[in-house]
């Protein structure tokens, strides 16, 4: 028997197993704040809430990121990721009102919904199930999502409905890529954080789904 390899096939067995806990910790943790996040969208849309406005969410969103960050390695941690997920959801409701307010909104609304599960679930089996490392995209995306942030910004105070609309489709697409990119990060040890790990997913979830929105509504010319 070659004693040699033991330690070697045992550090693997834990890293799979250290993997495979951290994959359980984030998909339960990330279901768990969507429907949270659920929830408080539907008290949104239960009260007709209107949106707080871009500056507040974005104070809101940044603050509770970074107050998550800070409690990361803590229970507290726990408590502020369902805090921003709650906020994001009190910010999504709003929005998802105004689409309901269209002639075929149910309709549009639904097939957001569908094509973001559809592509979250799809693109996180294909890493899970391919094994392939996406750490190559990390650089493109953090480029990508900021050029994508300033240029929704401008399309917003300069009132650019094409610009906007080419924004939201960017963001599907860096959103597809960020998915690839964190859960390649959870199996390959680049992120053994669930908390963060949760966040993030959490995150393109948020933007895919709103980024849909945007384009079916805009596409069935009600938008």
């Amino acid at each position: 028997m070659n004693y040699d390899a033991q330690p070697s096939v045992v550090r693997a067995q834990q890293s799979v197993l250290v993997t495979n806990k951290l994959l359980r910790n984030t998909y339960s943790l990330l279901a768990m704040t969507l429907v949270f996040s659920a929830l408080t969208a539907g008290l949104s849309m239960a009260y007709n809430l209107p949106h707080p406005g871009m500056i507040i969410t974005l104070i809101g969103y940044f603050g509770l990121l970074f107050l998550t960050t800070k409690l990361r390695n803590s229970v507290w941690g726990i408590a502020s990721v369902f805090a921003l997920t709650g906020f994001m959801g009190l910010t999504l409701g709003p929005i998802v009102n105004y689409y309901l307010s269209m002639s075929n909104g149910s309709e549009i609304v639904m097939q957001a919904l569908g094509g973001t599960g559809i592509i979250f679930f799809a693109l996180s089996a294909y890493a899970i199930k391919s094994e392939k490392d996406f750490s190559f995209m990390g650089g493109f995306l953090m480029v990508g999502i900021l050029v994508a942030f300033i240029a929704g910004l401008g399309a917003i105070f300069f009132d650019m409905a094409g610009l906007s609309l080419a924004v939201s489709a960017m963001f599907v697409l860096l959103m597809s890529g960020l998915i690839l990119y964190q859960t390649s990060q959870i199996i390959h040890g680049g992120e053994t954080n669930y908390i963060m790990a949760t966040v993030t997913l959490y995150v393109t979830i948020y933007n895919l789904f709103t980024s849909l929105l945007h384009l079916l509504g805009a596409m069935s010319g009600d938008d």
